[in-house]
């Protein structure tokens, strides 16, 4: 087995290289996926991202604009286990992670997963849980395992959780907490779409749903190898500085009162690897950390009252921070 200088496997099986591994999944994956939503390749190229970089998703919008069409629309691309959680006030968290149930017959206790035992967790308006529901998904998301009556759980891989949320209704929400927030790697929006994709929807959905004809492309095992692949993607050390030096910066303006976390960091890395091997890279280059600094940081951030009476959101002050940080050359 061969390796290039920045340590990417060249020899990965019959498919050629792992990059053109990773190429050729995310082709098919955008492919299938672009099908049913229409006029948003970015949005579907940024979860494919998330995917491979073996992230969480949240999607947050206005209703009726796609988000569970979206998380179902991955969700039938990959021939792997997929279950849907529709979040209410009275689900528990048993419903979630499971529960143990005494068995008469061989008098003992036996463990009945919930639903988040699953490759694929469609979880649709989570902020319509309870506070106490939403955190049985905190050690499933963080740990990829679920510990129920002391025992704990493996979650089998891949494990990605893609969350809804309406940010404009909130009567009857339960707005996710900090740390709730800092389990998801990215947070996307959908838009309204241009006239002529709205168009192109009404031909399309009009008569059938095309999401019904969606086949997978793909399945669990592969992108178990893309996730793999994805890890040695080289990011060097003026690139890894960067990084550093604008979560940084997110702590010391006074625009926010919340900085990003280590985590958050370490996820920035994460995504920008998983985009330069979409790219067809080897090696992370400072437009990917730029391309993806606000759906990874912007969520975990919290506005200053200033910036709250200035009407300004915390994307609008990351995206002053870009400006503000040098940008390293693109050296490997």
């Amino acid at each position: 087995m061969t390796t290039t200088q920045t340590g990417l496997d060249t020899t990965a099986g019959a498919g050629g290289t792992d990059l053109e591994l990773v190429h050729d999944v995310a082709d098919r994956l955008v492919t299938a996926m672009t099908s049913v939503i229409e006029g948003k390749p970015e949005v579907v190229r940024t979860t494919v991202t998330v995917l491979f970089a073996g992230g969480h998703l949240l999607i947050e919008d206005v209703p009726g604009v796609g988000k569970t069409m979206l998380a179902k629309a991955l969700a039938r691309s990959i021939d792997a286990t997929v279950r849907r959680i529709q979040f209410t006030p009275d689900l528990l968290p048993s419903d979630v992670t499971g529960v143990s149930v005494f068995n008469q017959d061989a008098r003992r206790f036996e463990f009945r997963p919930g639903a988040i035992f699953a490759n694929v967790v469609v979880g649709d308006e989570i902020n319509r849980a309870s506070p106490k529901t939403q955190s049985a998904l905190l050690e499933s998301m963080e740990e990829r395992q679920v510990t129920v009556d002391g025992t704990t759980y493996t979650l089998q891989a891949p494990f990605i959780v893609m969350a809804t949320q309406n940010p404009i209704e909130m009567e009857g929400t339960y707005p996710l907490p900090e740390a709730q927030r800092d389990r998801f790697m990215a947070r996307i929006s959908m838009g309204y779409p241009s006239a002529q994709a709205e168009l192109e929807l009404l031909e399309t959905h009009g008569a059938s749903s095309p999401l019904e004809g969606l086949a997978p492309v793909t399945d669990a095992d592969t992108i178990n190898r893309v996730v793999e692949a994805v890890t040695r993607v080289h990011a060097s050390p003026a690139v890894r500085q960067y990084i550093v030096d604008l979560v940084a910066r997110t702590r010391a303006t006074t625009a926010l009162r919340l900085g990003a976390s280590p985590r958050a960091a370490l996820q920035l890395l994460r995504a920008a690897r998983a985009h330069a091997a979409l790219e067809g890279r080897d090696h992370v280059i400072p437009d990917d950390v730029q391309l993806l600094a606000s759906p990874v940081l912007a969520h975990r951030l919290m506005p200053s009252s200033e910036t709250q009476l200035a009407r300004r959101t915390t994307a609008d002050v990351v995206v002053d921070l870009l400006r503000q940080v040098p940008v390293p050359p693109a050296a490997r």
